[in-house]
C-alpha cells in the first residue's frame, strides 16, 4: 500500500475511532454528568486562552495542555510534599456528640429504632483491593480538612461537623454547596488517602492472599441476577412505594430543628455488633479463621428501612474522602473528591434475598444464594480507585467496549464495616433518620446536608483540569446517603 494511503486510512481510522469513543461518551456524560454539562458554556469561558476556548468548544478537546499520560500514582505524586497532618481533636469524638437520649424513648420510638440481629448476622464483609492508594476514610475526619464553598465562593473557614452540616443547606438549599479540599488532592495529603483506616487483620489470621480461595460455601460463581418472576412470586421483589428524594428539589431539605431534637446525654450500654461479630467467628470451623474480617478505623454507615410487610432493606454506606477514576486511551478522566459507595441486603422475615451493590451511577442485584459468602455472609470487591463493588475478583468493564474502561478487584484486605458502625433507621416515606438502638448517640445533622462531599469540578484555567471525548479529568465531588434512593421498590 502506497504511504499516502497508509497515512489516509490511519487518519480515517483515527477519526472514526474518536467518533466512536464520542458516541459512547455521550451516553456517558448525560448520565453521570449532568451538572457539569449544564455549566458547561461558563466552564469553558474560564480559559484564559483564546485558542483553548475555541478547540474546546468546536473539537471538544479542553485543557490538552494540561492532559496526563497513563503513570503509576507514585510518578506524578510528589510525596516529599505532602503537608503534614495537623493537630486537630479526634475526629471520632464527633460520632458520639447527638442529641438523642434513650432514656426519653417511648416504647414505639424504640420499635423505630430497632436494628434487627439477624442485619448484623449477614452484614457484608468487603476485600478492598491489595494495590489501593485510597482506603476507607471517616466523614467526620474528612469534614476536619475541607471548606464549605458556595460553587466557588468560600462560605466559613471553619466550623462544618457532624452535628452542624445541615446548617449549609441554608445557602440555596445546599444543592450548591461543595466541601472542598484545603490541601491540593494530587499532592495525596495524609487525611485523603488514609492508610491508617487499612483494615487490621485479626491476631492469628494469615492475611488472605490471590493463591488462597476462600472455602466459604461457594463454587466461585455468579449464577445469574435475580429472577424476576420468581422473586415477584415470593413477595419482595418489590417492596415500599418508590419515595425518594430528588436532589434537584430545594423542598427536600430539613432543618436541624426538626431532628434529634432530644437532649444531650452519655451513651447508653447496649449490646454492640462488634460482641455478636465476635462471639460468631469465635465458633466457625477452624479452615475459616484465616477468612475474618479486619477492623477498620473508618465507620461504616448502616441504615436500615423498614419497607412494611416483612421487608427491610440494610444499606451498608462506605465513605474513601477520594476518588481516583479510571484510565481510557492513557488519558485518566473522573477523579473526584468525596466518594460514597454502599451495598444493599434486602430481607424477607430475616431472611436474606438479595444483594445489590453499586458501581458508578448504576449497580447490579444478585439473589443471596448466588453470590459468594464466608460463613452466611456475603463477600463483596471494591475496585481499585473508584471503589466500585462487585460480586468477584477481576476485571470489569462497563460503558465502552472493548475493555476500554474497566474496574480491577482482587482478595486484598478483608473489611469487616460491622466491626466499626455507626447504625441507623429510616423512614423513607417522612424522611425521618432515628439513630439506631445500637449507637444511639450518633448524631443526624449531616444526613441532612443537602450538598457535594467533595471540591466543585476545577474550572478550565486550573491546570489540574481537562476534558476530551466529554470526560473530564476532574467532576463534582458526590451528594450523600440520602440521595441514594433508599426508598426505592428493587
Amino acid at each position: 500500500m502506497p504511504p499516502a494511503r497508509k497515512l489516509m486510512v490511519a487518519a480515517l481510522s483515527a477519526i472514526l475511532t474518536f467518533a466512536g469513543i464520542l458516541s459512547f461518551s455521550n451516553h456517558l456524560v448525560h448520565k453521570s454528568h449532568t451538572a457539569e454539562i449544564l455549566e458547561e458554556a461558563t466552564w469553558i469561558e474560564s480559559s484564559n486562552s483564546w485558542s483553548a476556548r475555541k478547540a474546546c468548544g468546536w473539537f471538544g478537546v479542553c485543557g490538552v495542555t494540561h492532559w496526563r499520560s497513563r503513570m503509576h500514582l507514585k510518578d506524578f505524586v510528589n510525596y516529599e510534599k505532602q503537608r503534614p497532618l495537623q493537630t486537630i481533636k479526634d475526629p471520632h469524638a464527633g460520632w458520639s456528640e447527638g442529641k438523642s437520649n434513650p432514656a426519653d424513648w417511648s416504647d414505639d420510638e424504640r420499635v423505630m429504632r430497632k436494628v434487627p440481629q439477624y442485619v448484623f448476622d449477614y452484614a457484608p464483609l468487603v476485600h478492598l483491593y491489595s494495590g489501593e492508594h485510597f482506603w476507607p476514610g471517616d466523614i467526620a475526619d474528612h469534614l476536619e480538612h475541607v471548606t464549605p464553598r458556595l460553587n466557588y465562593t468560600t462560605l466559613q473557614e471553619q466550623g462544618a461537623n457532624l452535628t452542624n452540616l445541615d446548617e449549609l443547606n441554608d445557602w440555596t438549599g445546599g444543592r450548591y454547596v461543595f466541601l472542598t479540599s484545603e490541601d491540593d488532592p494530587e499532592q495525596v495529603p495524609g487525611w485523603l488517602s488514609a492508610e491508617k483506616n487499612i483494615p487490621k487483620t485479626p491476631e492469628g489470621q494469615e492475611e488472605a492472599t490471590q493463591e488462597q480461595p476462600d472455602k466459604a460455601q461457594w463454587d466461585f460463581k455468579v449464577n445469574g441476577e435475580v429472577l424476576d418472576d420468581e422473586a415477584r412470586s415470593e413477595g419482595w421483589y418489590e417492596a415500599g412505594d418508590g419515595t425518594t428524594i430528588d436532589p434537584e428539589l430545594e423542598s427536600t431539605t430539613k432543618t436541624s430543628a426538626k431532628h434529634d431534637h432530644h437532649r444531650r446525654s452519655n451513651p447508653t450500654e447496649t449490646d454492640h455488633p462488634n460482641e455478636n461479630a465476635q462471639s460468631r467467628n469465635a465458633q466457625t470451623p477452624p479452615s475459616d479463621q484465616r477468612l475474618k474480617g479486619g477492623r477498620s478505623d473508618a465507620p461504616a454507615v448502616l441504615v436500615v428501612v423498614d419497607k412494611g410487610d416483612g421487608i427491610v432493606d440494610a444499606f451498608w454506606f462506605y465513605f474513601y474522602s477520594f476518588n481516583l477514576g479510571n484510565v481510557v486511551l492513557n488519558v485518566r478522566f473522573g477523579n473526584h473528591v468525596g466518594d460514597w459507595e454502599h451495598s444493599l441486603v434486602r430481607f424477607q422475615h430475616g431472611k436474606p434475598k438479595a444483594i445489590f451493590f453499586s458501581e458508578h451511577n448504576f449497580g447490579s442485584a444478585y439473589s443471596y444464594e448466588a453470590v459468594e459468602k464466608i460463613g452466611k455472609r456475603p463477600v463483596l470487591y471494591s475496585a481499585v480507585g473508584t471503589h466500585a463493588m462487585y460480586a468477584t475478583p477481576g476485571t470489569h468493564t462497563y460503558v465502552l467496549p472493548f475493555g476500554l474502561l474497566h474496574d480491577q478487584t482482587d482478595r486484598g484486605p478483608l473489611w469487616d464495616p460491622a466491626l466499626n458502625s455507626h447504625t441507623y433507621t429510616y423512614d423513607y416515606q417522612s424522611d425521618e433518620l432515628r439513630s439506631s438502638d445500637v449507637t444511639p448517640q450518633a448524631p443526624t445533622q449531616w444526613f441532612y446536608f443537602s450538598g457535594h462531599w467533595g471540591d466543585k469540578f476545577y474550572p478550565l484555567n486550573d491546570d489540574r483540569q481537562y476534558r476530551f471525548a466529554g470526560q473530564y479529568h476532574y467532576v463534582n465531588g458526590p451528594l450523600g446517603p440520602r440521595f441514594k434512593n433508599l426508598g426505592r421498590k428493587r
